[in-house]
């Protein structure tokens, strides 16, 4: 999330200004087609938001290096950022393979089940991989936020038993699911990463429809009782050359 430093920008000669935006809006256009996207943000938090979707941190930073290799980087102040990886729940398949080990007699955290559990997780790698690592949607609109789960002196999220999460997940996920079509969501897991547990993406032609679903879902059990928010990001998909007139005086 960036902010623009408007009266340096401003103070430039317009014919500076047009050069450094050319050079910027060639990069942004590089990027897009790397799984980069531009957005403006609304409301006071920035006056940008860029989302970059890589296969590997390595690439992550190489996007990272380019951006502030920028002049115009010269004259944008960064607010915030989130690191995160794409991340599947799995909690339906994880009880049943903990289920059919336990069932045949095999012990937790033997040689035997750690193998078993890797071996799983390879076949769910590739039959996933097109949600595990997701082209940028087109949509007009996101919403971004981070979130955590409550683990507090009384109510602990960590403590539940996975059976008692699965359930609760699964009415979580039941609301999501009603808004297919309507809203692509992409959860991301950044434990170890950034300082909340989870970012959540959704991105929609309609931004009415964001304050519908995050509503509905306020009602979940695992959202009344256990969830936590961080701020919200409400951008606008803009292309390099509405990215241009954005800050063209």
């Amino acid at each position: 999330m960036l902010r623009v430093r408007w009266p340096a920008w401003r103070a430039l000669p317009a014919a500076e200004r047009s050069q450094i935006l050319d050079e910027a809006a060639t990069a942004l256009a590089l990027q897009e087609r790397a799984g980069s996207a531009a957005f403006s943000l609304l409301g006071h938090k920035g006056d940008l938001m860029l989302v970059h979707f890589r296969d590997h941190f390595d690439a992550l930073g190489d996007v990272e290096q380019r951006l502030t290799r920028l002049r115009l980087w010269d004259f944008l102040e960064q607010t915030t950022s989130y690191l995160s990886v794409v991340e599947l729940g799995l909690y339906e398949s994880t009880v049943k393979t903990y289920s059919s080990l336990v069932e045949r007699g095999v012990q937790p955290h033997t040689p035997e089940w750690d193998a078993e559990i890797a071996e799983t997780l390879t076949r769910q790698r590739a039959a996933m991989k097109p949600r595990l690592f997701p082209e940028m949607p087109g949509h007009s609109y996101i919403c971004f936020y981070p979130m955590d789960r409550r683990r507090g002196e009384h109510k602990n999220w960590y403590q539940l038993p996975m059976i008692e999460r699965q359930r609760q997940m699964q009415e979580h996920g039941e609301v999501g699911r009603r808004y297919a079509g309507t809203v692509k969501q992409i959860i991301t897991g950044s434990i170890g990463f950034d300082d909340w547990e989870w970012g959540v993406d959704l991105f929609a032609d309609d931004p009415l429809v964001f304050k519908r679903l995050i509503y509905e879902m306020r009602f979940d059990e695992v959202s009344a009782v256990y969830a936590l928010f961080g701020s919200f990001y409400i951008g606008r998909r803009i292309s390099p050359d509405e990215f241009t007139k954005m800050l063209s005086i």
